[in-house]
């Protein structure tokens, strides 16, 4: 039997490696280029050297500590590459902002897609609003060539700079928008992640910033739950890929988001308590990446393959996160050719995502509240004002009947998610 947690590029990297001796490649010479052909030969190129998020990274990069970055429109390196940058801890505050009245094709309740994200973004004035520029022109976007320019980034194992050359390697722009003083180039993405690959913004930067002579902009936007949040970042040095920094970060909202204290206890108060479901009981901390997953689900059934493959999570995180929406009711897993597993949204799922914003949260809430240990530690947490610590809520877990919970090392570890989904539930409350 093979391990299930090994992906097909994790499969495939490994046999790369093997065939071509890479990392005694890397080893005497600092890194190793690798065409499109090459790489196809295991399988397609698209799937096998496009890492959005460090956590995608085939087992074999990340033991080893390696990175990818293209070269060419057929070539790639592979080296110690520092290729990843953190996200920053959210400023939880909410700007809230409205679509003009007369616009009938855009739907703050219904944002499938970047590009729709983006619509949003400008005709709602956040672009706007966030860059400071009053009259803004939509300008480059889609697949270019990146044209020929060197850079220094990062070497992850020794700290010290290593140059790599770039000729003709595509890039892709979600849409730029040209105002008075500045071109901001924008990276929406619609899943929530601990990281981004500096790729993104830095070989789009390299290349409008020789074209233009106003200021350029690396802007990222993430859309999820009803949330644009936008960073934007600034390469001090252009010539150096890991320069950059953070200089302001805001969060927007189309819908109403005003949810109080009395809204939540009205939810518990009226929420009966079910029967646990024989599912493992969650081990996934974020529930705002249990949401992240229904909205990725929300317009279509994807394999656990293709979730891992799109969503910033390897296979045991999809697994995780994937029961845990199951437990709340919110997903249903059959298996195709009685091996492979599909995940699809369930009734209860769909009619939730269909909500708008405040009643979709509540929802959420109820889901999670429907379940005896998540409703009594958050009702503890009213009457104490703060959540109970690890001790009280294994105490309340083992008098809740979960399902394949037995040793106490398991009870201490799946409190975390307990404790988790109270402080999201909490966090609800505007300011």
């Amino acid at each position: 039997m093979g391990d299930p947690m090994r992906s097909q590029n994790d499969k495939a990297w490994e046999a790369l490696f093997e065939k071509y001796e890479i990392l005694s490649h890397i080893e005497m010479n600092g890194k190793y280029e690798i065409s499109a052909s090459r790489i196809k030969e295991y399988r397609e190129p698209r799937l096998m050297a496009k890492f959005d998020h460090k956590i995608n990274l085939p087992k074999i990069f990340s033991k080893n500590n390696l990175a990818i970055l293209p070269i060419s429109r057929g070539d790639y390196v592979i080296s110690h590459f520092a290729a990843y940058q953190s996200f920053p801890v959210l400023d939880k505050s909410v700007i809230q902002v409205s679509l003009p009245n007369h616009l009938q094709s855009l739907d703050a309740n219904h944002i499938p897609s970047e590009a729709i994200a983006i619509n949003c973004a400008l005709a709602s004035g956040i672009l706007s609003h966030f860059l400071e520029e009053e009259i803004l022109c939509s300008t480059v976007s889609g697949r270019m060539g990146s044209g020929q320019f060197d850079f220094c980034v990062q070497n992850s194992d020794t700290k010290t700079p290593m140059t790599v050359s770039v000729n003709n390697s595509q890039i892709e722009i979600d849409a730029a928008f040209e105002g008075k003083d500045s071109l901001s180039l924008i990276e929406a993405k619609r899943d929530i992640s601990e990281d981004f690959l500096i790729r993104q913004l830095y070989y789009p930067f390299r290349v409008w910033n020789r074209r233009v002579t106003k200021k350029v902009r690396p802007i990222f936007l993430v859309y999820s739950n009803g949330i644009f949040s936008l960073y934007e970042y600034e390469f001090q040095n252009p010539d150096f890929y890991n320069s950059l920094v953070l200089i302001k970060q805001k969060n927007y909202s189309i819908e109403d988001t005003a949810i109080d204290l009395l809204d939540l206890q009205d939810i518990a108060f009226g929420t009966s308590v079910i029967p646990e479901p024989e599912i493992s009981f969650p081990q996934a901390n974020c529930f705002e990446r249990v949401i992240n997953i229904c909205e990725l689900l929300n317009t279509q059934e994807m394999s656990r393959e293709q979730v891992t493959e799109e969503y910033a999570f390897d296979i045991r995180q999809t697994n995780y996160y994937t029961d845990a929406a199951r437990y709340l009711g919110l997903l249903e897993k059959h298996y195709e050719d009685g091996r492979k597993p599909i995940y699809s949204l369930s009734s209860l799922g769909k009619s939730i995502m269909n909500l708008k914003y405040k009643q979709r949260q509540l929802a959420f809430c109820e889901a999670i509240l429907r379940h005896r240990v998540f409703k009594e530690v958050f009702n503890l947490s009213m009457e104490a004002g703060n959540i109970p610590d690890t001790s009280t809520i294994v105490g309340i877990m083992q008098k809740s009947n979960l399902y394949k919970v037995e040793s106490m090392k398991t009870y201490i570890r799946r409190s975390s998610t307990i404790s988790g989904w109270i402080h999201w539930i909490l966090g609800l409350i505007s300011e």
